[in-house]
């Protein structure tokens, strides 16, 4: 995944920080932008995590500051709903002459709201995910409640949400009652996702029941169990962004990733050496991974090791194998089990001689066969287990070139 900076012109003249995050190959099938919840900004791990999530299933995530948010131009007292909604149609904009028109919208608390009514304004728009969103504009007036009184004239007064001093005025305030949400919804008609915690105490669940009854179908909700209203703990956040790829996949065409046109290029495997530890996203054709090392090496531990993708391709390749000489033979192998383990051993210790001492990697492949059997075919079997392809190329000499691309 990779990162880049934009400088998005928004109605006023204002310039929006915004951030592209890209797949591995850098070439994204659709393009998403993700809202930031009321006083946040795009750097919330939270809107970090789900947008490079998204970039795993093949999209490109803008997540930009909001006015007067961030690292943004503008004074928050700008920053009321409609203009929320403004920025969101602006950075739609840019991406649409510059890029490709977005196609996902996702947004997190009031950003969620924003993205609800930008998706009715916008055509391009083919599906919305919120996340902890309010069923009604106006619900974001209680985190300054204590100070409304303040608010009389045009003139502008400092009040505190969240703990922070915010300038605002009266158009800020009266602003949030001027959006018909339960009617935009209802008129809506494009697919939605509403993710909730059901012990969200900033926005309550109650919201994401009166979102999914004014909605139409396609409408789907998911639970985010446990989770606080942020998604302060990342497992939270990378849930709902993997939650959000894999629905969202059932409303545009599957595409092929796009590789570098080399003969017999297999992957992609890229990492973010100032953003990530060792989280390396990995893109085929068809398919996307994650590898990562263990937290006990300092990693996040958010998939597989490297040599656990080794494993499993050796694994894999065997089982396949297994089962085709298996049906070729007519025999009745039903299932098959492969335990793979690796160390290191000294050359010594395998009856291996050398002109110097050395470690020498070992692999243990142990199999279980299911099926009626006799000692011969399970011995047969075993043989054909060292034939496959990985195992083959594992155990021969094999030579590598390496170069560098642009």
């Amino acid at each position: 995944m990779k990162s880049t900076k934009l400088q998005i012109q928004n109605k006023k003249g204002h310039n929006l920080n915004a951030y592209l995050e890209l797949p591995a190959n850098q070439k994204p099938h659709y393009y998403a932008i993700f809202a930031h919840c009321f006083t946040c900004s795009s750097s919330l791990n939270a809107v970090k995590n789900i947008s490079r999530t998204l970039t795993t299933h093949g999209f490109g995530v803008v997540r930009f500051d909001f006015t007067g948010l961030g690292r943004s131009e503008g004074e928050f007292a700008e920053s009321h709903f409609s203009g929320n909604v403004e920025d969101l149609v602006a950075v739609h904009e840019y991406m649409k002459t510059n890029f490709q028109a977005p196609s996902l919208l996702v947004g997190h608390s009031l950003g969620g709201a924003a993205v609800l009514v930008a998706a009715s304004k916008l055509d391009d728009i083919k599906a919305v995910a919120t996340i902890g969103a309010p069923a009604n504009v106006s619900h974001v007036k209680h985190l300054f409640s204590h100070d409304i009184h303040k608010v009389q004239d045009d003139a502008d007064v400092q009040v505190n949400i969240g703990g922070r001093p915010f300038v605002i005025n009266k158009e800020f305030v009266t602003d949030f009652d001027k959006t018909d949400l339960p009617t935009i919804v209802k008129n809506l008609r494009k697919p939605l996702l509403i993710l909730h915690s059901p012990t969200d105490t900033i926005v309550g669940i109650e919201n994401a029941k009166e979102l999914y009854v004014n909605a139409h179908h396609p409408k789907s909700f998911v639970s985010l169990d446990n989770a606080d209203h942020l998604l302060m703990q990342e497992r939270d956040s990378r849930y709902a962004g993997n939650m959000i790829g894999s629905w969202v996949e059932r409303y545009f065409p599957k595409q092929e990733n796009k590789m570098l046109d080399t003969e017999g290029e297999h992957l992609i495997g890229h990492l973010n050496l100032v953003e990530d530890n060792f989280t390396t996203k990995i893109q085929m054709k068809n398919h996307n991974l994650i590898a990562d090392e263990p937290i006990s090496v300092g990693g996040d531990d958010f998939g597989p090791s490297p040599y656990q993708l080794l494993y499993a391709g050796l694994a894999a390749c065997t089982t396949m194998t297994l089962k085709m000489y298996a049906n070729r033979k007519g025999w009745d192998l039903q299932e098959v089990f492969v335990y793979i383990s690796h160390s290191k051993k000294k050359n010594t210790e395998l009856g291996i001689e050398m002109e110097k001492p050395t470690r020498i990697d070992f692999i243990t492949k142990k199999l279980k066969f299911v099926g009626d059997l006799s000692d011969e075919q399970k011995q047969r079997l075993k043989e054909i287990a060292a034939k496959c392809p990985v195992h083959k190329t594992l155990a021969s000499q094999v030579v590598f070139e390496s170069e560098v691309v642009n």
